[in-house]
Protein backbone atom coordinates (compact mmCIF):
# COMPACT_ATOMS: atom_id res chain seq x y z
CA UNK A 1 0.00 0.00 0.00
CA UNK A 2 1.20 3.48 -0.80
CA UNK A 3 0.31 6.66 1.08
CA UNK A 4 -0.24 10.19 -0.19
CA UNK A 5 -0.86 13.77 0.94
CA UNK A 6 -3.35 16.28 -0.44
CA UNK A 7 -3.20 19.75 1.07
CA UNK A 8 -1.24 22.90 1.63
CA UNK A 9 1.58 24.20 3.75
CA UNK A 10 4.40 22.73 5.73
CA UNK A 11 2.72 19.45 6.71
CA UNK A 12 1.86 18.46 3.15
CA UNK A 13 4.29 17.15 0.62
CA UNK A 14 1.88 18.40 -1.99
CA UNK A 15 0.25 21.75 -2.35
CA UNK A 16 1.17 25.33 -1.95
CA UNK A 17 2.18 27.58 0.89
CA UNK A 18 -0.59 28.83 3.15
CA UNK A 19 -3.82 29.90 1.47
CA UNK A 20 -6.72 32.28 1.98
CA UNK A 21 -9.99 30.40 2.38
CA UNK A 22 -13.39 31.51 1.12
CA UNK A 23 -15.56 33.76 3.27
CA UNK A 24 -18.19 31.08 3.85
CA UNK A 25 -18.44 27.45 4.76
CA UNK A 26 -15.64 25.97 2.69
CA UNK A 27 -14.46 22.52 1.68
CA UNK A 28 -10.75 22.49 2.44
CA UNK A 29 -10.03 19.12 0.79
CA UNK A 30 -12.07 16.72 -1.36
CA UNK A 31 -10.83 13.31 -2.52
CA UNK A 32 -12.91 10.93 -4.67
CA UNK A 33 -11.89 7.36 -5.44
CA UNK A 34 -11.61 6.31 -9.09
CA UNK A 35 -14.14 4.30 -11.09
CA UNK A 36 -11.75 2.22 -13.15
CA UNK A 37 -11.96 -1.56 -13.07
CA UNK A 38 -9.41 -2.84 -10.62
CA UNK A 39 -8.97 0.69 -9.26
CA UNK A 40 -8.21 1.41 -5.67
CA UNK A 41 -10.16 2.89 -2.84
CA UNK A 42 -8.45 4.60 0.08
CA UNK A 43 -8.17 4.77 3.86
CA UNK A 44 -8.06 8.19 5.52
CA UNK A 45 -5.05 8.17 7.84
CA UNK A 46 -4.57 11.77 9.03
CA UNK A 47 -6.26 15.19 8.91
CA UNK A 48 -4.83 18.57 9.89
CA UNK A 49 -5.57 22.27 9.83
CA UNK A 50 -3.65 25.18 11.29
CA UNK A 51 -3.06 28.88 10.82
CA UNK A 52 0.29 30.63 10.73
CA UNK A 53 1.36 34.22 11.16
CA UNK A 54 -1.14 35.23 13.82
CA UNK A 55 -0.97 35.79 17.55
CA UNK A 56 -4.75 36.21 17.82
CA UNK A 57 -6.40 33.23 19.46
CA UNK A 58 -9.71 32.04 17.97
CA UNK A 59 -11.83 28.90 18.04
CA UNK A 60 -12.87 27.21 14.79
CA UNK A 61 -15.14 24.30 13.92
CA UNK A 62 -13.98 21.61 11.49
CA UNK A 63 -15.82 18.56 10.18
CA UNK A 64 -14.98 15.59 8.02
CA UNK A 65 -17.35 13.33 6.16
CA UNK A 66 -18.67 12.43 2.74
CA UNK A 67 -20.37 14.34 -0.04
CA UNK A 68 -22.35 13.06 -3.03
CA UNK A 69 -23.50 14.85 -6.19
CA UNK A 70 -23.48 18.54 -7.00
CA UNK A 71 -19.82 18.97 -6.17
CA UNK A 72 -18.19 22.39 -6.06
CA UNK A 73 -15.30 24.15 -7.77
CA UNK A 74 -11.87 23.47 -6.30
CA UNK A 75 -8.21 24.25 -6.82
CA UNK A 76 -6.69 21.16 -8.42
CA UNK A 77 -4.36 19.31 -6.03
CA UNK A 78 -2.36 16.35 -7.29
CA UNK A 79 -1.72 13.88 -4.45
CA UNK A 80 1.96 13.50 -3.65
CA UNK A 81 3.55 10.28 -2.40
CA UNK A 82 4.63 10.32 1.24
CA UNK A 83 7.80 8.48 0.16
CA UNK A 84 10.34 10.26 -2.02
CA UNK A 85 10.50 7.28 -4.39
CA UNK A 86 6.81 6.39 -4.07
CA UNK A 87 4.58 5.64 -7.06
CA UNK A 88 2.07 8.14 -8.39
CA UNK A 89 -1.43 7.95 -6.93
CA UNK A 90 -4.33 6.56 -8.95
CA UNK A 91 -6.09 9.82 -7.98
CA UNK A 92 -5.25 12.94 -10.02
CA UNK A 93 -5.76 16.63 -9.33
CA UNK A 94 -9.13 18.03 -10.42
CA UNK A 95 -11.30 21.12 -10.13
CA UNK A 96 -14.84 19.68 -10.24
CA UNK A 97 -14.98 16.84 -7.69
CA UNK A 98 -15.03 14.20 -10.44
CA UNK A 99 -14.34 10.58 -9.54
CA UNK A 100 -10.64 9.80 -9.26
CA UNK A 101 -9.68 13.41 -8.45
CA UNK A 102 -8.62 15.58 -5.53
CA UNK A 103 -9.02 19.31 -4.94
CA UNK A 104 -8.59 21.91 -2.22
CA UNK A 105 -10.05 25.26 -1.11
CA UNK A 106 -13.48 25.37 -2.77
CA UNK A 107 -14.40 28.66 -4.40
CA UNK A 108 -17.97 27.39 -4.85
CA UNK A 109 -19.52 24.58 -2.82
CA UNK A 110 -22.14 23.06 -5.11
CA UNK A 111 -25.50 21.92 -3.78
CA UNK A 112 -24.47 18.46 -2.55
CA UNK A 113 -24.96 17.67 1.12
CA UNK A 114 -22.03 16.83 3.40
CA UNK A 115 -22.76 13.89 5.68
CA UNK A 116 -20.61 14.42 8.74
CA UNK A 117 -18.65 11.52 10.18
CA UNK A 118 -16.80 13.51 12.83
CA UNK A 119 -15.29 16.82 13.67
CA UNK A 120 -14.06 19.05 16.42
CA UNK A 121 -13.48 22.59 17.57
CA UNK A 122 -9.89 23.76 17.75
CA UNK A 123 -7.83 26.79 18.60
CA UNK A 124 -6.00 28.25 15.58
CA UNK A 125 -2.81 28.79 17.60
CA UNK A 126 -2.66 25.06 18.40
CA UNK A 127 -4.12 23.64 15.19
CA UNK A 128 -6.19 20.56 14.51
CA UNK A 129 -4.81 17.05 14.07
CA UNK A 130 -6.79 13.81 13.76
CA UNK A 131 -5.00 10.48 13.53
CA UNK A 132 -7.49 7.64 13.81
CA UNK A 133 -6.88 4.47 15.74
CA UNK A 134 -7.45 1.34 13.62
CA UNK A 135 -11.16 1.10 14.48
CA UNK A 136 -11.73 4.72 13.40
CA UNK A 137 -10.10 4.53 9.95
CA UNK A 138 -12.48 5.72 7.23
CA UNK A 139 -12.46 3.76 3.97
CA UNK A 140 -13.93 4.85 0.64
CA UNK A 141 -14.21 2.00 -1.83
CA UNK A 142 -13.30 2.08 -5.50
CA UNK A 143 -16.22 3.42 -7.57
CA UNK A 144 -17.88 5.05 -4.55
CA UNK A 145 -20.32 7.83 -5.44
CA UNK A 146 -19.07 9.73 -2.38
CA UNK A 147 -16.07 11.95 -1.95
CA UNK A 148 -14.25 12.43 1.35
CA UNK A 149 -14.23 16.05 2.53
CA UNK A 150 -12.51 18.11 5.20
CA UNK A 151 -14.50 21.29 5.74
CA UNK A 152 -15.02 24.45 7.75
CA UNK A 153 -18.84 24.24 8.09
CA UNK A 154 -19.06 27.96 8.90
CA UNK A 155 -16.93 30.88 7.77
CA UNK A 156 -13.57 31.20 9.47
CA UNK A 157 -13.22 34.44 11.43
CA UNK A 158 -9.79 34.96 9.89
CA UNK A 159 -9.41 33.82 6.28
CA UNK A 160 -5.67 34.09 5.67
CA UNK A 161 -2.60 31.89 6.16
CA UNK A 162 -4.30 28.49 6.48
CA UNK A 163 -2.61 25.11 6.09
CA UNK A 164 -4.72 21.96 5.87
CA UNK A 165 -4.66 18.51 4.40
CA UNK A 166 -5.47 14.82 4.32
CA UNK A 167 -3.11 11.86 4.30
CA UNK A 168 -4.50 8.65 2.85
CA UNK A 169 -3.34 5.22 1.75
CA UNK A 170 -4.58 3.44 -1.34
CA UNK A 171 -6.07 0.00 -0.68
Amino acid sequence: MSSYSVGTGSQAISGTASVTVANAAVTLVIIRPPTTAGGMGFNVMRLWANQKGTATSAQYEIIYGTKVTAFGTYVSATPKPDRIDGPASVIAGGTAGAQGTAGINASAEGAGTVTGIGGDNFNNLNGYLWTPNPKEIITLANNSASGFVLQFPVAAGSLTNWHFGVNYEEV
